[in-house]
Parts: structure tokens; sequence; C-alpha cells
């Protein structure tokens, strides 16, 4: 593999586990683990920024909180997504069916996850075996 090459899928790669950690962060806010509730309930929120059962940092949650509160009376707050397959959708960034395949084996929990959203992201890792390319 030339150097330009192994570069580009380097930097794929690079986004593909960005992608996948924000759509971690999305879950995890989804799932109530960062002390915000999903339904967009305001006061519920601000509690839980003011108590510091989040994540985030007080003037960042709060920030949050009142952004979610505009988009419910807007009527955008989308709550009941489907969360699978917003993540299934990130994996559509690779043209290669190999590359996809892997994507979504991942996405779906396949091989070794370490980090969490709190320390900056979650990395994913899958081991693939590949044969070599016959001469």
């Amino acid at each position: 593999m030339n150097k330009a090459a192994h570069s580009r899928k380097s930097l794929i790669s690079f986004g593909a586990i960005a992608l996948l950690a924000v759509g971690a962060a999305t879950a995890q806010v989804a799932t109530g683990t960062t002390g915000i509730d999903a339904s967009g309930s305001y006061q519920q929120e601000v509690q839980a920024c003011n108590s510091g059962a989040t994540q985030q940092d007080r003037e960042t949650c709060l920030k949050e909180a009142r952004n979610a509160q505009a988009d419910k009376r807007r009527g955008v707050l989308d709550t009941a997504g489907s969360l699978e397959a917003n993540a299934m959708t990130r994996c559509n960034v690779f043209t290669s069916g190999e590359d996809k395949a892997a994507c979504e084996a991942r996405v779906m929990g396949a091989g070794n996850i370490e980090g969490s959203v709190a320390g900056g992201g979650l990395i994913r890792e899958l081991e693939t075996v590949t044969p070599p390319a016959q001469k």
C-alpha cells in the first residue's frame, strides 16, 4: 500500500471513529446516563445541571437545557429517534463493502470498546483477517 492510500485510509478511519464518538455521546444523553433526561423537561435538566449530576460543566449544561427547551417549543425536539439507525447511517461514509461491514459490526458492539464519552470518546476496534492478495 502506498503512503497516500495509507494516509487516506487513516483519515477515513479517524473520521469514522469521531462520528461514532459523537453517536455515543448522543446515545448517552438519550439513555439518561448524563443526568439529563431526553424528554425535554427543562426544570429537571436545570436541576441536574445545578447538582453536578451531568458530565458537562454547569454553563454548557444550562445552555443545552435552554436549547432543548427552545426545540421543544418549536416542535422539533426528537427524543424518539432510533439510535441504532443513526449509528448505522454513520457507516455510509465507507465506500468499500468490507469497511462498511466492519463499521456496522463495531456499531452493533462487536470487538473491543475502550474509553468513555466523559473521557473524550469511545474507541471501537474490531480486528479482521484479510488474506494476502494473490499474484
